[in-house]
């Protein structure tokens, strides 16, 4: 039983940056792993980056070297830094946690990127 609450979603030039944070209901030590996805129009839902308990991360090839996935325990809030923004990361981004087998999300947040 985990709630999520994302923020920091925005409209931003291509080029620009913008953080996104993931506040969770309670310690993050008890989370399993966490994550961002986002979702396009007409598209399906995509992992963009995700953490686990020992701070080893993955993310999509698209955003390799472009976007930070990180954590701050000590506020239950785990962050998506967004830098050199393009057009095609336009999309809803949602904060997921997952507690064994069981997947827990956020309502999303939407990132616009204009050219």
């Amino acid at each position: 039983q985990v709630q999520l609450v994302e923020s920091g979603g925005g409209l931003v030039q291509a080029g620009g940056s913008l953080r996104l944070s993931c506040a969770a209901s309670r310690s993050i030590f008890s989370i399993n792993a966490m994550g961002w996805y986002r979702q396009a129009p007409g598209k399906q839902r995509e992992l963009v980056a995700r953490i686990i308990t020992g701070g080893s991360t993955n993310y999509a090839d698209s955003v390799k070297g472009r976007f930070t996935i990180s954590r701050d325990n000590a506020k239950n809030t785990v962050y998506l830094q967004m830098n050199s923004l393009k057009p095609e990361d336009t999309a809803v981004y949602y904060c997921t946690a997952f507690v064994n087998l069981v997947q827990y999300w956020g309502q999303g947040t939407q990132v616009t990127v204009s050219s």
